[in-house]
């Protein structure tokens, strides 16, 4: 079964997010005896581990194949932090996967040139693909935000939907393990600080989800933010969800803190969510409230989506004038970001 197919049952409708959230309470802190006998004892476990690191290498060193490659592992696991593979360069990176997620859409695994190597994406952040047409005077070159997590070794993954007539989308569509891709980066986005804001809201379309992905994950997997966070999707049709297992796991982990909400211009008999367009009605219902002080709408997809919710950005830099639907809800341009 393919990471990205999630179960009907599992996209049903939601109601109105309205609950209250409950943050976790923790412990005292140490008296400062207990903290005294906590480093005494966290000494004496690094001495031992010094000293069974060293006997290691010792009992290892030039034994067999299979003791060396231990001995490898002993010293890795002892190294510095793993080298970032983006560092403002350009890389040509092997596809090593390619998966078919739907009718339109693939996951491309992108090898990095070391095993060890992580991203050195930070969050928010995209890299930039390029490609140069045989018949072309200039390369073609197309923004992407990497679903894999930031911390993952040795490759990065790319979700791809293809559109029609899109260069770089159909090209990306035709490669296969063995190819090479030319990807630079980091290109800085949204800074990203664990508590940052109380609530973000997410407005996405299509693949709009990927930055907004990347925000959730890193969002979650940090068990220090306590972040809440309110996602409404819009597609297609189901199939197009992209993500959605993933996402629907979340909200099943995370029900206090994390609620998506998914429209759809196509729907099935048993649809009982919302249909045809993200409207004014569904934000004004399901997104924290402009006069909340310490909150975040983030916004992105295909133009028209973004020009009847937010207005699009000028470019990279200049966010542009906000529009539509947040400005007519009371959102000021502080209280929103267009990816």
């Amino acid at each position: 079964m393919s990471l990205f197919v999630a179960s009907r049952a599992a996209l049903r409708a939601s109601a109105p997010l309205k609950r209250s959230f409950q943050l976790r309470s923790y412990a005292t802190e140490p008296t400062s005896s207990e903290a005294a006998k906590s480093s005494n004892l966290s000494k004496y476990l690094a001495g031992l581990g010094a000293v069974a690191v060293g006997a290691a290498a010792y009992l290892y060193s030039g034994s067999s194949p299979a003791a060396k490659k231990a001995e490898e592992k002993i010293k890795d696991a002892v190294t510095a932090a793993p080298s970032k593979a983006f560092t403002g360069d350009w890389l040509s990176l092997r596809v090593e996967e390619v998966e078919l997620v739907n009718h339109n859409s693939k996951r491309i695994r992108l090898k990095l040139p070391e095993e060890n190597q992580v991203s050195g994406l930070q969050v928010a952040s995209a890299v930039l693909t390029k490609y140069k047409p045989a018949d072309a005077e200039k390369p073609v070159l197309r923004p992407y935000t990497p679903i894999s997590d930031e911390d993952a070794k040795g490759y990065i993954d790319l979700l791809i939907k293809k559109y029609p007539n899109g260069p770089m989308s159909t090209y990306m569509h035709d490669l296969v393990p063995g190819h090479t891709l030319d990807v630079k980066g980091p290109l800085p986005k949204y800074p990203w600080a664990p508590n940052k804001h109380d609530h973000i809201a997410l407005v996405a379309g299509g693949t709009g989800i990927t930055p907004m992905y990347q925000l959730i994950r890193t969002i979650f997997n940090n068990p220090n933010d306590k972040t809440k966070v309110t996602l409404v999707f819009g597609n297609i049709s189901e199939e197009d969800i992209l993500l959605k297992n993933e996402l629907a796991k979340l909200e099943n982990t995370y029900p206090q803190r994390f609620r998506a909400f998914y429209v759809l211009e196509k729907t099935p008999e048993w649809w009982t969510g919302a249909k045809g367009y993200i409207n004014k009605d569904l934000l004004k219902t399901v997104l924290p409230e402009p006069k909340n002080d310490n909150i975040k709408v983030f916004v992105c997809g295909p133009p028209g989506m973004m020009d009847s919710i937010s207005g699009n950005k000028k470019s990279p830099r200049d966010q542009g004038e906000l529009k539509g639907i947040l400005k007519e809800l009371g959102y000021n341009p502080e209280q929103v970001y267009k990816f």
